[in-house]
């Protein structure tokens, strides 16, 4: 597939670097002089230095061969004039970003698709989703739900006294009647590996595992996973992630204090949000947040411009009292350190609107997908086609990709937590935890 990405930030360099690497011809078109020696470098793609919205740079980067056409620059009105000049050239599917919530109404998305845009996504709201999925699992540092809600993927860091530290994997196996779930993967010291049989969880690793919804609450309560539900929300920083995010909180009846240190945006904040306490403080400020009830506040989010400040104000919150903090951060360096300061989940804007746009990218055999922000594996909900080649053999003796893990087979209304001898069916929905090496292959699988 021939793909043109415009914008080479921190999402069009990842998607680039992603899509090529799957075998993909991409071209990308950045216009800061100083990126382009740093992007033939990095990226195995061709690139254009110019704007997206100009039509001699399209033709550099050959706009009529183009299959997929991404604009995710930080100007909404570049992305919006590449796409239509994209559209005029015939290319088959076009995405924008687009930041202001202006361009994100339902009549707007209408005028989009007039244009050719087949996607629209606003960054704002995808970040908001997943820090929402997270809260919605109290102890989890990642979350995602495939099968029309009814299969989860979770993933839980192994505390000091949990009852899975020294366990090994085939020990697990010995009680699979009772957890019903199937591990996945292992996050430790900045790997990620599908274990086996012998290979034990550590303390202080991240374990990730799929399972039936219905069974989340006893899995829960075996391995001491889950916490209190929340009640008590703290969200620092009032922009738009904030506010949208502290919108959906409160519909789900949690009380809300949002604390953000621009006065002006406060008034506008305390005028429109119904039902959340609205602050002028910084994040920062011990003594407000002892007044307001650091104490008793079940989860701290902190979701400002600044990823260092993220990570500080969470660990101060936790100090005073906060039983859980989740930090939107962007750096893959911060994503992975910050889970052995004491934050207990990141949410990457890169990887979150990367993953929406992957979603919609890839073949018409994956139905579902999300990345995982420590290690940038990805868990794919496949469907095995009609006629597909996969021979009716048990699991255990099909050549599955290396890298990848089966984690359960939807069929119909069952929900199966496989073993070795269950085997595939055309029609399978399938839920697939695959390294980055290992993406491609899966989906060559499953064709």
């Amino acid at each position: 597939m021939n793909v043109i990405v415009v914008g080479a930030g921190e999402v069009g360099f990842h998607i680039a670097e992603r899509l090529s690497k799957e075998g993909h011809d991409v071209t990308v078109i950045e216009r800061n002089r100083q990126k382009e020696q740093y992007l033939k470098a990095k990226l195995n793609a061709l690139v254009v230095r110019g704007s997206g919205a100009s039509a001699e740079a399209l033709e550099q980067a050959h706009i009529e061969n183009a299959d997929l056409f991404i604009a995710v620059t930080d100007q909404d009105e570049v992305n919006l004039v590449s796409c239509l000049l994209a559209h005029e050239s015939g290319t088959k599917r076009i995405i924008a970003r687009i930041k202001s919530l202006e361009y994100t109404t339902a009549e707007w998305a209408q005028n989009a698709r007039k244009l050719g845009i087949d996607l629209l996504i606003n960054p704002q709201n995808v970040v908001a989703d997943e820090i929402y999925r997270i809260v919605s699992y109290t102890a989890a540092s990642e979350a995602a739900e495939f099968a029309n809600g009814r299969v989860v993927f979770l993933g839980y860091p192994i505390s000091r006294g949990s009852p899975l530290a020294g366990i090994t994997l085939k020990e697990l196996a010995g009680i699979r009647g009772i957890y019903r779930m199937v591990v996945t993967a292992i996050a430790r010291n900045h790997d990620t590996i599908i274990p086996r049989g012998e290979d034990a969880f550590q303390e202080g690793d991240i374990v990730y595992f799929v399972c039936n919804k219905r069974d989340v609450p006893a899995i829960n309560y075996l391995f001491e996973f889950e916490k209190a539900p929340s009640k008590l929300v703290f969200i620092l920083g009032g922009e738009r992630v904030g506010e949208t995010l502290a919108r959906k909180l409160v519909s789900m009846g949690l009380r809300v204090k949002l604390f953000e240190p621009d006065p002006q945006l406060c008034e506008r904040l305390a005028e429109e949000l119904d039902d959340v306490v609205v602050l002028n403080s910084e994040g920062t400020d011990v003594d407000t947040l002892k007044h307001e009830g650091i104490g008793d506040c079940d989860t701290y989010i902190t979701v400002t411009g600044n990823e260092q400040t993220n990570i500080l104000c969470s660990l101060l919150a936790k100090r005073h009292g906060a039983k859980r903090a989740i930090a939107m951060v962007d750096r893959h360096e911060f994503v992975t350190l910050a889970p052995s300061l004491g934050v207990d989940a990141c949410v990457s804007p890169r990887l979150a609107i990367a993953s929406a746009i992957l979603r919609y990218v890839r073949p018409t055999g994956v139905a579902s997908l999300a990345t995982v922000e420590y290690s940038n594996s990805e868990v794919l909900e496949m469907v095995v086609p009609v006629g597909s080649p996969i021979p009716r053999k048990p699991l255990k003796e099909l050549d599955i990709p290396k890298g990848a893990i089966i984690g359960v087979i939807v069929r119909g209304e069952q929900v199966v937590i496989p073993s070795g001898d269950d085997h595939l069916e055309p029609g399978d929905h399938v839920i697939v935890f695959t390294l980055p090496e290992a993406i491609a292959r899966v989906e060559r699988f499953f064709s």
